[in-house]
């Protein structure tokens, strides 16, 4: 029963009709494709990733219901459940996947099927991590959209220093559990090149980013940069804007939404519209394209986003130098 509601979360999120089970056996029968979806988090907590998911979907022809069937799979934060997730959907058979959230879903996906088609979208280095052979060429039956937040992470890093030239402690939350833990590593050698110390505090669930904010106030962080994860991008980032708060301590997401709600920074490329190419993608593949031709995307644009209301409210005076680089100020 708990699948079938999160099925139903997922259609209407998608905004395609509410299909049976065995309605969906039938139209695959009739030869309607199948695209399967296999996400680290939650259908309820991405929402704005499913939008751009449809819309890039529809602009290459396909509509849930009418010509497509979707089937989605989600770990709800349990990472160690997308074997078992990738491997159900392998077996539906489905005509392609979208792997969505952590780099986790992409690699679940990847070690469950050679031959099925895969597109992902995370923030991961899909060639570091074993996705694909080259960004250009792919190879293989995997391509996909990615977000380059580990590249990210030094400038990152950089504009919380220009924010406030007197930090000396940047403390960086990571997931234990999410592969791209090891980009600590990255953010270590840029912050000796900065003139910064990094300290590394981790959570894999919403208790212990409580105790990650206590640690990284304890080790006298001057600011916290939050690595991307599913669980911190979804039902912790309301978590992290209220422990921010609390702490005083000056926080950055790449997450564009971030300060919207009440966050201080994001600075990073606008997912959705990468979630859309992403959709776009899918569309072609179905219509005969080949993963290993289809270059992986990579974002062109960045945006730097500033609550000047939190940031009051943390004590913080920004300077205006630094607000001349933002490309969104919230007064």
């Amino acid at each position: 029963m708990a699948f079938r509601i999160r099925r139903r979360e997922f259609i209407v999120a998608l905004g395609g009709a509410a299909a049976l089970p065995l309605a969906a056996r039938a139209a695959q029968r009739s030869g309607m494709p199948v695209l399967g979806i296999l996400g680290s988090a939650s259908a309820t907590t991405y929402t704005n990733t499913l939008a751009a998911l449809r819309k890039g979907l529809n602009e290459a022809g396909y509509v849930e219901g009418r010509n497509l069937i979707v089937e989605p799979r989600w770990a709800d934060f349990q990472y160690e459940r997308l074997p078992a997730l990738a491997a159900e959907l392998v077996k539906q058979p489905v005509d392609a996947i979208f792997s969505t959230g952590s780099v986790v879903s992409a690699l679940a996906a990847k070690s469950a099927t050679e031959s099925i088609p895969i597109v992902f979208a995370n923030g991961s280095d899909p060639v570091q991590y074993g996705l694909v052979a080259s960004l250009n060429r792919p190879g293989g039956n995997v391509t996909g959209i990615t977000f380059i937040n580990a590249q990210l992470g030094p400038k990152r890093l950089q504009l919380l220093r220009l924010l406030n030239p007197k930090t000396a402690i940047i403390a960086v939350l990571v997931n234990p559990k999410n592969p791209n833990a090891a980009d600590a590593k990255i953010f270590e050698a840029a912050g000796k090149t900065l003139g910064v110390d990094i300290i590394i505090v981790r959570a894999s669930t919403q208790v212990e980013l409580i105790e990650a904010f206590t640690q990284a106030v304890e080790r006298r962080a001057d600011a916290l940069l939050v690595h991307v994860d599913a669980l911190f991008n979804d039902v912790g980032e309301t978590q992290i804007v209220v422990l921010a708060a609390q702490h005083r301590l000056p926080t950055m997401m790449a997450n564009r939404d971030f300060p919207a709600r009440g966050g201080l920074l994001s600075y990073g490329a606008d997912t959705n519209d990468l979630n859309r190419q992403a959709g776009v993608y899918v569309g072609r593949i179905l219509r005969g394209e080949k993963p290993a031709d289809l270059p992986v995307v990579q974002p062109t644009t960045f945006a730097l986003r500033v609550n000047l209301r939190t940031a009051k409210a943390l004590g913080l005076s920004i300077p205006e130098s630094f607000l001349l680089l933002a490309d969104e100020v919230i007064e």
